[in-house]
């Protein structure tokens, strides 16, 4: 008994000797290689008008998206919107809507009449989406007792843009 005493404090004993205080900083005042930053010159700031929107070089701006929050849930889709399918929409999608993001999971569940989906982190009208449906080239989003809340177009590979009922834009992309 006394043996094994023994040799566990000697391996204690061991083990605190091997023990040192070690520093992984080399940012010592002293031994510093790197001399200090000097300060750089700011050029001056200047003041002045604006040109007025539409000015002489209105042409370099591309033309304004259309309003589409008065075809919300009518079907109605730009002539830019691209085909969209129910299957390409499956998935989780980032959500851009005023001036936030938050997450968007759409799935091919049945809900109603449409398919079930949801969002995550999401602000004012989009928290209580509840299913989605693909109408033409229209995507509308539901919310849990069935009215339309959005509508989105199809605008790039991996991008929907739209508006919610009450006119803010969304955009999806992943």
């Amino acid at each position: 008994m006394k043996l094994s005493h023994a040799v566990t404090g000697a391996a204690i004993l061991l083990a605190l000797v091997g023990c040192q205080r070690t520093s992984y900083s080399d940012m010592n005042s002293g031994n510093s290689a790197l001399p200090p930053l000097q300060a750089q010159p700011v050029p001056s700031v200047q003041s002045g008008q604006l040109p007025p929107p539409g000015g002489a070089n209105a042409s370099q701006f591309p033309a304004a998206p259309a309003n589409t929050a008065a075809a919300v849930g009518t079907g109605a889709a730009p002539g830019t919107a691209l085909d969209v399918t129910k299957e390409s929409m499956v998935g989780n999608w980032r959500v851009q809507s005023a001036g936030s993001s938050c997450d968007m999971f759409l799935t091919l569940t049945n809900l109603g009449s449409g398919s079930r989906g949801g969002t995550r982190g999401c602000a004012g009208e989009l928290t209580a989406m509840g299913s989605w449906e693909v109408a033409g080239k229209q995507v509308l989003l539901k919310d849990r007792n069935g009215n339309t809340i959005g509508s989105l177009y199809k605008t790039a590979d991996a991008r929907f843009d739209g508006t919610t009922s009450s006119g803010q834009p969304v955009s999806l992309s992943r």
